[in-house]
């Protein structure tokens, strides 16, 4: 599947999924899926409360996409531009000092222009300048197999991730989900799986930390998959379901991180090391875990 073209990767997907299946259903994966029925997956409205009950830190956080990496990056940005221009300004002789402070200042200028034409490559150096927080990696880490770890609880088979800087992500072989997606509708029971996958790693990073900063892109899948719902009436969800549907993915989520301590733990240094997918699924399936609070 990983050598495939894009366009034959859903023809192997559904033999990935099949294959694990297989697996469970012989009791050679007994954690695989077993979040589906034990217990069962139903949806409930979940007050914050509840969020901070399964180890959220900042429950006002979560659903609130953030600017932090961002912010840093634009003031440091404009306070070292500002700084370099002071400098050229000062230090620099005759005609060189109104070059050099006019040059200094159009770093701004200049990165104002790349977010206008091309945001995408601005994203780029954004995430890279993201290096320099001492968290980021752990939070990469944390989120990435939170993602990872819910997945499979929930019977949805991982064909690849990376921790890359600006290339984290997490591959599902959920052919299902890309069907029902293009043919316009989910129902509520689908759509509940695949938004607790979605807002796991925000519940990841928010039972590690009061600030959520690698939730903007989830949020997005998220209300991908909540537009596409239809309750039993075939009535799309309303501004109130999608909220409390956001909240209880989140909830889940974290439930089943705070239920499967050992697991998590042991995922996260198994892809920290660059291991293959087999290699994380015996990381889970070795793992003695106890539930904590």
């Amino acid at each position: 599947m990983k050598r495939a073209p894009p366009s034959e990767k859903l023809l192997y997907a559904a033999d990935v999924a099949a294959a694990l299946k297989d697996l469970g259903a012989a009791g050679a994966l007994p954690k695989w899926g077993a979040a589906l029925t034990n217990p069962p997956l139903t949806r409930r409205s979940v007050q914050l409360g509840e969020l901070r009950q399964v180890g959220i830190k900042s429950p006002e956080s979560v659903a609130r996409p953030t600017v932090r990496n961002d912010l840093a990056f634009l003031v440091t940005v404009v306070g070292g531009s500002s700084v370099l221009a002071v400098l050229a300004g000062a230090l620099l002789p005759g005609d060189l000092s109104g070059f050099g402070a006019y040059l200094a200042g159009g770093i701004s200028i200049a990165t104002l222009a790349i977010g206008s034409t091309a945001p995408g490559l601005l994203s780029f150096i954004i995430d890279k300048f993201s290096r320099v927080f001492p968290d980021y990696r752990e939070r990469l880490r944390r989120h990435e197999a939170a993602h990872f770890l819910c997945g499979y609880l929930l019977g949805m088979p991982v064909t690849g991730y990376s921790l890359d800087i600006g290339a984290a992500h997490t591959d599902f072989a959920e052919t299902e989900l890309k069907a029902r997606l293009i043919e316009g509708f989910l129902d509520e029971e689908k759509t509940a799986k695949y938004a607790v996958v979605a807002m796991a790693g925000v519940a990841g990073e928010g039972r590690w930390s009061e600030e959520v900063v690698g939730q903007n892109a989830d949020l997005q899948d998220l209300q991908r998959i909540l537009n596409r719902c239809r309750t039993a009436g075939d009535r799309k969800l309303s501004d109130g379901d999608q909220q409390n549907f956001s909240r209880w993915a989140v909830w889940t989520a974290a439930r089943l991180l705070r239920d499967n301590p050992a697991e998590y733990e042991a995922l996260q240094g198994a892809m920290e090391s660059g291991a293959s997918i087999a290699d994380c699924i015996r990381a889970i399936e070795g793992a003695k875990s106890v539930a904590t609070n």
